[in-house]
């Protein structure tokens, strides 16, 4: 008997810069200007720079934090 979930009920938790553009609404050359800036936090596995589901998470609280600043 197979317990394993299937892959597609399994959230992905590492994305490609260009799927968290996607998610962030967007274009890919601003997220990479965002990691450039360090304000998109990515980690690397081998040549590849994934951005983790929490810091696309961190990334939307820095940006309402910073609307809320400029009220």
């Amino acid at each position: 008997m197979d317990t394993a979930p299937a892959a597609s009920t399994i959230p992905c938790r590492l994305h490609c810069v260009e799927a968290a553009a996607l998610l962030l609404g967007v274009k890919r050359s601003t997220a990479y200007e965002e990691i450039r800036l360090g304000r998109l936090r990515t980690v690397r596995i081998g040549r590849r720079r994934l951005v983790p589901t929490e810091y696309i998470d961190e990334y939307v609280a820095l940006l309402k934090n910073e609307a809320e600043a400029a009220v």
